[in-house]
């Protein structure tokens, strides 16, 4: 007799396996070793038409049986009475498991262990392989185990084999409607007074640099289903890592959910006798107290969570020095310019020395800027490897008083740990409330990684996840770190389309461009000098890419200067926290986001914040990015980010600026889908001065820019292929109050080109006039000829049109407006000067005359065929 069975307190996956078995061994008996989960109790009871016949493990004859089939568990305490003939002499065992073997792992004689995310996914491969057809109700079964396994298909765990066997599936019928009541279950009452307990004891702390949340609840009776009330807890909070402990009668139930690879929560459960993924598992603990749970747990956190990081984990690289021919006062200034308290002095290639802020300080205090730097250095220091312990890094530090070790590879310098990295490291937490400070080794917020591969798979197209592991397919061929970065990753984690992908490669980012191109036959334009290229792809797609640098600026509002650097100084150079943000796309890490400066909880929280202190002193141009991702994303500035826009406004900063820069902020902000309100909240912050002392947001110029928006959603509403400048429209609409000298003046200020401002400033005119008269015409007659309202237009561009219709308050100017751009501006008369001369006419004033009176009566619908025209264009000659 075959029996199939798997682990107690099944789950949908046990049941998905199962089914599918039965199909590999159809005269098998299917057998629970012992109770269900309640999610799968609660499917059974609503849909028990689905579920395959099933025999109680108490009244299976256990000596009759001659193979047992074991899905989805390979221990000997998770099968129940099945256990006591797994010794027995010729018992046929066969084994069908995603995790992988251990040393405790039962001996099989047959069956697949095979690593992927469900066994359901394993045995229905095995199935697709075979052509074996299934039932509409099995596929649904199978389903139901890939999709809880793999969280929908979105966990990191997830493998292109689950997906290839989903997508089989539903060729065989499975219902994801079935599939996603019974995966999404409402908590009962008790459940949530368990969830409430949880939220109210939950402790997050770090351990080696691993950020762990742990939680625990105790109730007097059993309630099931405590990984559902888990699940949604850690969604809730955004947690790494969650162990979740509630006592319940006699027994302690453990949960554990990990999104990180420091934390294998399969393997941690082990210890307590349970088991599962890395990603998800848990355990029961039988006639323990709940305070002996929690310190077995808190031990073995601390000693399984590796304490053995090492410099090369938490190094920057590379790192800024200088030569040893400087002098104290030039060294200062290069701590200053990057922002270092601790710099290592070189000659040529070897390491002479280290010298610090506080010495240098004091050097200065007592004149000494001339000396050389290496009169003062720290000359006996310690120095690390890549493969040197923290620990011992940490107990340098402590014990000389020193915050700064270089780590070198050989006698080559390839790194450094700072003391706040250390601490970082170590003791990181939530980002503390008060302002930033202007100094890169200070920065508050812990440097964070974890894994959002599934928010990869969910959000971005196959095309766009295919192109990001060519780019880190090529970074692992050259040994270099490829990472996205900036706005498409915050994007991503917001859900928002953004195909501007960025690139930043720890390394000489040309020649990663260039091997790209060779590779994946695209084109690249490089800039040698910046260390930047545009990969231009096969179906037009381009991929700005850069080597990772930083920059300083030499004096307020100008351009910055730029040199090579790390991820960190790379990332610390860009305007806000939520662009911060950097995703690995290497194999061996793709979908790993890099968190230097607390990107994702200004994310979380929908927050605009500066990085440091001086961020609109170096260049203010921020400003104007602050508000347009303010408006653009529905955020809202940090107050301390606030507060420094007005100071900068308050010293005049913005005064400084270029025409060209500012034109370039203000366009990006006029382009955006609706601008009136970051133009409103430019006016707030006093900034419309910088365009024109006179500019002024009253109640007039409120009104043309908000009839600009609807003249703008009617305009997209057309569906025209002109090309509208949108950003003019606006800028128009912004300068309607503002006299004619006062506008000159404006374009002045924004550097726009000449050809194009004279343009804007005279067609502007013509606006005023052609205004004025339409105006008088209406109050003699409503009855406006179609040649008259082609006179009127034919001499406008299409934004100045705009404008027109946007500052008239008249709703029958702008159905003229309309007409004029759906109908009127595309009508020609059919005889063209060709046929004319045809007739017998020569070119002159009268031609002209003639050309002009047969467009006038074709718009005037007097003539409707090329006969009639002849006959018309002849009249007039007589």
């Amino acid at each position: 007799m075959d029996v199939i069975t798997t682990h107690t307190n099944a789950d949908f996956d046990c049941l998905g396996a199962m089914t599918a078995a039965q199909r590999l061994y159809p005269d098998a008996l299917l057998s629970f070793p012992g109770s269900q989960e309640k999610g799968v109790r609660d499917f059974i009871e609503r849909h028990p038409e689905y579920l395959p016949n099933f025999t109680r493990a108490k009244d299976i004859d256990l000596e009759s049986i001659t193979r047992l089939i074991i899905v989805d568990c390979q221990q000997t305490t998770r099968i129940g009475r099945f256990a006591e003939i797994l010794n027995r002499p010729y018992l046929e065992i066969h084994i069908y498991d995603h995790h992988p073997a251990t040393n405790e792992s039962i001996s099989s004689t047959g069956g697949k262990i095979y690593p992927c995310g469900s066994a359901s996914t394993l045995i229905a491969g095995i199935l697709m392989e075979q052509d074996v057809s299934l039932t509409a109700k099995e596929a649904t079964l199978i389903m139901l185990g890939i999709h809880e396994d793999t969280g929908r298909l979105l966990f990191a765990s997830a493998t292109p084999e689950d997906y290839r066997v989903a997508g089989w599936l539903l060729k065989q019928g499975a219902n994801l409607n079935i599939v996603s009541d019974a995966l999404t279950p409402e908590l009962s009452r008790a459940q949530m007074g368990i969830l409430k307990q949880l939220l109210t004891t939950l402790k997050t702390t770090t351990i080696n640099g691993v950020v762990v949340s742990v939680a625990h609840a105790s109730c007097g009776e059993y309630i099931g289903d405590i990984a559902a009330v888990a699940h949604l807890m850690r969604d809730m909070e955004n947690m790494d890592a969650l162990f979740v402990a509630v006592a319940m009668e006699d027994n302690v139930y453990l949960v554990v959910r990990s999104h990180i690879p420091e934390i294998d929560a399969g393997k941690l459960m082990k210890t307590f006798e349970g088991g599962g993924h890395p990603t998800a598992a848990s355990a029961v603990v039988h006639n323990q107290s709940l305070k002996k749970v929690m310190k077995q747990l808190d031990e073995l956190l601390k000693s399984s969570i590796s304490g053995e990081a090492t410099a090369a984990s938490i190094m920057s690289a590379p790192v800024k020095t200088m030569p040893d021919s400087v002098s104290i006062s030039t060294a200062r200034e290069l701590l200053t310019r990057y922002n270092c308290n601790a710099m290592p002095v070189m000659d040529g290639d070897r390491m002479a020395g280290i010298i610090s802020r506080k010495t240098i300080e004091k050097a200065l205090h007592h004149r000494l800027g001339d000396s050389p730097v290496t009169d003062f250095m720290h000359t006996e220091y310690f120095s690390a490897t890549p493969d040197t312990p923290l620990t011992d890094i940490q107990a340098y530090m402590l014990n000389s008083n020193r915050r700064f070790v270089p780590v070198l590879a050989g006698a080559k310098l390839t790194g450094a740990v700072t003391r706040t990295d250390l601490m970082k490291f170590n003791y990181g937490g939530r980002r503390m409330t008060v302002g930033t400070v202007y100094d890169l080794e200070s920065l508050e917020s812990p440097t964070r990684t974890r894994s959002i591969a599934g928010i990869v798979v969910k959000r971005l197209s196959a095309e766009i996840r295919e192109t990001l592991r060519q780019l880190g397919a090529t970074g692992d061929e050259l040994g270099l770190s490829v990472y996205v970065v900036g706005g498409f990753v915050r994007d991503l984690l917001l859900g928002i389309e953004n195909l501007d992908i960025d690139v930043t490669v720890e390394g000489d980012g040309v020649f990663f461009a260039k091997c790209f191109a060779e590779r994946y036959d695209a084109r690249v334009r490089s800039h040698e000098k910046f260390g930047t290229a545009v990969l231009i792809l096969s179906d037009g797609m381009k991929i700005d890419v850069a080597s990772t640098r930083l920059e300083y600026y030499e004096s307020p509002g100008v351009l910055p200067t730029v040199e090579r650097g790390s991820l960190r100084h790379d990332l610390y150079r860009r305007d806000f926290t939520i662009n911060t943000l950097a995703l690995c796309i290497n194999e061996n890490r793709f979908g790993q986001l890099t968190d230097h400066f607390g990107g994702q909880q200004d994310i979380q929280e929908r927050v605009v914040r500066v990085l440091h202190n001086l961020s609109f002193v170096e260049d203010p141009t921020r400003v104007f990015r602050a508000i347009r991702f303010e408006q653009r994303l529905g955020f809202h500035l940090a107050p301390h980010t606030e507060n420094l826009i007005r100071n900068a406004v308050r010293m005049d900063l913005l005064g400084a600026l270029g025409g060209e820069r500012l034109l370039s902020e203000l366009v990006q902000i006029m382009r955006e889908k609706e601008p009136s309100a970051a133009i409103g909240r430019m006016a707030s912050l006093n900034l419309l001065h910088f365009i024109h002392n006179s500019l002024k947001l009253v109640p007039a110029t409120e009104r043309v820019l908000h009839e600009t928006l609807q003249v703008m959603a009617w305009f997209r509403l057309l569906y025209l292929k002109d090309r509208c400048e949108a950003w003019q429209v606006y800028l128009l609409a912004l300068c309607d109050g503002l006299q004619f000298d006062e506008f000159r003046e404006v374009c002045s200020r924004l550097a726009i080109p000449g050809r194009l401002a004279s343009k804007l400033c005279n067609e502007r005119h013509i606006v005023f006039k052609t205004l004025s008269t339409i105006k008088r015409r209406l109050k003699q007659t409503t009855e406006i000829p179609n040649s008259l309202l082609h006179e009127w237009f034919s001499g406008l561009t299409l934004e100045m049109l705009l404008y027109l219709a946007a500052r008239a308050s008249n709703e029958q100017i702008r159905r003229f407006v309309s007409l004029y751009l759906t109908q009127l501006r595309t009508v020609a008369p059919l005889l063209d000067g060709d046929r004319l001369q045809a007739l017998g006419l020569e070119p002159g004033p009268l031609f002209k005359r003639i050309k002009k009176r047969l467009l006038q009566a074709r718009l005037d619908g007097e003539v409707n065929n090329a006969e009639e025209e002849k006959t018309l264009a002849l009249a007039i000659t007589k």
